[in-house]
């Protein structure tokens, strides 16, 4: 062998002692403090106490159907295969206790609240059809069950206001495919190369213009890859409002900026000649320019992020445990994760933080598009968690959690690996300083933060769902949206609404409006709404009268009335507001939690519109109300199918009732406009497409509270900062230099899929 072969096998096997080494070490062979270290440090301990917030077992949702079956004296029909004449369960969810009950247990001791489930229950088959909510309880073997809806929504839920079952879009495809496209074989050979079964049509919602109607627009597209993206200019207009499904009928046709009858009138203009086509190539099977299939092979691997020591917090069945936080978390079938009883260093900061729905309003020349308002907790942000991607959804070596479902259906469904946890270091440090002057030192926190996630999938869109805790005690609530837009089929005026982002295809204008619940219990149940901000004042210069300067001067006010804590969406509003407790810090300040927007929203819908009180959280980026639990959200899956009689309509919530010193709820409206453009094909990407809120301490403690992090670094220019027992980050050569053995790479997220 020459030289140059001894050095590279040398090299070679240096490397693999090295790998060897890695292996051995993150296979547990380190030192025995540093897991003693990782769990010491966690100031709490998991409690059996967060299990009256946690969702129900699919054993204890089997018993609720099982006692359902038996005991409502009429028959009952799978909701998978269920028709609309029929009566079936549609979901099956828990039913949370009383605040009141629920801190008697928490804090004083009390006796555990019984467990009970939620089951909404449609009555197709009867002389007055309906939606009733019974309460089921208690659990695991329920005995008994109530009736709640007149007390819920002030009288009974009219069958027309359900949400649409899977079977019914099921049967709304038949429906086209069989009697609707059959009437028109010619134009749709000639124009389209097919008879509409390569057709994948995509709902609108709300379904009419009055109570009582269910007449939906549906459009059509290539049934591709990315099908969202390549619209064919034909739409039906469905009336579905009977229960006997051989009664429905098709009101309307749109094709190419022409309204028609129905198919037969079309057919028929077609053929003499009077129907102006613009025809449609085929796409293949890919999608082409929609499809998400990587234009650029594989190289490197990206930067993954990793735990030397292991996690430093801890999951137990509902309940996140780290060094500064521990929490509750459960998930909605409508609206998806909320989190419970949310306590920084041992104290309860909120009750409750969850999202009450989400809104897009579409704009387009096309009926499909400029008729779409949906509120996406009707269609179930939560039962449309899917299993997250290692990786890429999340970091390769977050935990993931399982998450149980019962809906539509009479047998649970568990969606694997749809919630992760995981500390996520943002390569920046949330506070720092060099200093050069008098004394020389640095002083440094990296920002760490622990991050609970969930993507829900709501056919072309995808929201990301992220809950933050940093060090310094804040919290933040973020969304983004990444997805398909959805499209209109490109047509006369259409760039009025929106950018072309292919041949046919036009990106249609959007808002995307999202509004949360947060009871925040600052020093306790009993707050006042305060602001702070600031106005410029004229003074004369105390040291040369005869000058003046303008300086900033604190304004204070209490807002002691929900009509003064109500801000319009694009009104001015204090910069400083936030929930005072009772108590003060050592330096005299009420104590208080600061709530900050981070939105740019478009314009609401007009109050003029006939369906804007659905929707009216819109109305306000803030509002914060006397918390009572018959007003527990701010919308309601049944507003979607009936906007003009809402089931909730929050504005009625504001009432100009006093709330000094009571326990108090903030409905906070975040989001963004939306036109969309070349660069959201064949995706729209997350930057620039996030909004959030924080809940950040004001003066509720007497010092950051991140300077006690034992992450915090600080050496002065006398130091060694080379030297581990000065500077900790010294030793990351020495206790994080190997790589971990990443779990093997699994994804079950075809599985039980849900439809919509």
């Amino acid at each position: 062998m020459n030289l140059k072969t001894v050095l590279i096998l040398l090299v070679l096997a240096l490397a693999t002692i090295f790998a060897l080494v890695c292996v051995l070490l993150t296979r547990g062979v380190k030192p025995a403090s540093c897991e003693q270290q990782s769990l010491s440090s966690q100031e709490g301990k998991h409690s059996d106490q967060s299990l009256v917030f946690a969702d129900l077992t699919p054993e204890e949702m089997v018993q609720v159907v099982r006692y359902l079956q038996r005991s409502l004296g009429v028959p009952l029909v799978d909701a998978y295969n269920a028709n609309p004449s029929d009566n079936c369960i549609y979901y099956v969810d828990v039913q949370i206790p009383t605040k009141a009950k629920v801190l008697g247990f928490l804090d004083r001791g009390g006796r555990r609240p019984p467990r009970q489930a939620l089951a909404v229950v449609y009555f197709g088959n009867q002389s007055d059809p309906n939606v009733t909510e019974y309460v089921v309880g208690p659990l695991p073997k329920p005995t008994t069950h109530q009736d709640i809806t007149v007390q819920k929504y002030g009288g009974k839920l009219p069958y027309h206001r359900r949400p649409v079952l899977g079977k019914e879009y099921e049967q709304i495809e038949i429906f086209l495919r069989r009697e609707t496209f059959s009437a028109a074989p010619t134009f749709l050979n000639r124009v389209f190369d097919c008879n509409g079964t390569n057709f994948v049509s995509l709902t609108s919602a709300p379904r009419g213009f009055q109570s009582g109607d269910r007449n939906t627009w549906f459009a059509l597209f290539h049934n591709v890859s990315g099908y969202f993206l390549h619209p064919v200019g034909l739409e039906v207009l469905v009336d579905h409002s009977s229960l006997n499904v051989s009664q429905w009928r098709v009101r309307k046709v749109f094709y190419n900026g022409q309204y028609y009858k129905d198919l037969v009138q079309l057919e028929s203009e077609f053929q003499q000649g009077r129907v102006k086509v613009n025809p449609v190539t085929r796409a293949p099977p890919d999608g082409g320019f929609s499809s998400m299939q990587p234009r650029a092979p594989p190289r490197a691997p990206f930067p993954l992020q990793y735990e030397p020591h292991g996690p430093r917090y801890s999951v137990q069945n509902n309940q996140v445990i780290s060094q500064a936080w521990n929490f509750a978390f459960g998930v909605n079938v409508n609206t998806g994760i909320r989190l419970f009883d949310i306590r920084f260093k041992g104290e309860r900061i909120v009750y409750e933080i969850s999202v009450q729905d989400a809104i897009s309003v579409y704009g387009s020349n096309c009926p499909g598009g400029m008729s779409t308002r949906y509120m996406d907790g009707s269609f179930g942000i939560g039962r449309f968690m899917y299993p997250l991607v290692r990786g890429v959804d999340c970091p390769y070596s977050a935990t993931y959690v399982d998450t149980h479902y019962l809906v539509e259906t009479e047998t649970p469904e568990t969606h694997k690996n749809s919630i992760c946890i995981f500390e996520q270091n943002s390569g920046s440090p949330l506070r720092r300083h060099y200093s050069n002057l008098q004394s020389l030192y640095y002083g440094g926190l990296t920002n760490s933060a622990l991050v609970l996630r969930s993507i829900a999938t709501l056919g072309n869109y995808d929201y990301v769902w992220d809950f933050i805790f940093y060090q310094n005690g804040a919290i933040e609530a973020k969304v983004q949206a990444t997805g398909y837009m959805t499209s209109s089929f490109l047509y006369g005026d259409g760039l009025d609404y929106g950018n072309r982002v292919g041949d046919h295809t036009l990106g249609t204008v959007h808002t995307h409006s999202i509004n949360y619940k947060v009871d925040l219990d600052v020093g306790g149940v009993n707050n006042t709404v305060v602001a702070h901000d600031m106005a410029f004042e004229s003074v004369q210069a105390p040291w040369s009268p005869e000058h003046q300067i303008q300086r900033p001067r604190l304004t204070k006010a209490v807002l002691d009335t929900e009509d003064k804590a109500a801000f319009r969406l694009h009104s001015n509003m204090p910069r400083y507001i936030y929930f005072a407790a009772n108590s003060e810090n050592k330096w005299g300040h009420q104590r208080g939690y600061r709530i900050q927007i981070v939105s740019f929203t478009g314009e609401h819908l007009p109050e003029t519109s006939l369906m804007e009180r659905a929707i009216s959280w819109g109305r306000y980026k803030l509002a914060v109300t006397k918390r009572k639990e018959e007003e527990p959200t701010s919308s309601s899956i049944y507003n979607q199918n009936d906007p003009w009689t809402p089931t909730v309509a929050f504005a009625d919530f504001i009432n100009n009732e006093t709330i000094v010193n009571e326990d108090l709820v903030a409905w906070i409206t975040t989001g963004f406009l939306h036109i969309p453009h070349a660069e959201d094909i064949p995706n729209t990407v997350t930057v620039g497409n996030g909004v959030s809120i924080f809940l950040r301490p004001y003066n509720y403690y007497d010092i950051d509270p991140s300077i006690y992090s034992p992450d915090g670094v600080f050496f002065t220019s006398e130091q060694d900062s080379s030297v581990c027992e000065v500077n900790h980050i010294a030793c990351l050569s020495k206790s994080a230099s190997c790589l971990p053995i990443l779990p093997p790479f699994t994804y079950d997220g075809f599985q039980n899929l849900t439809r919509l």
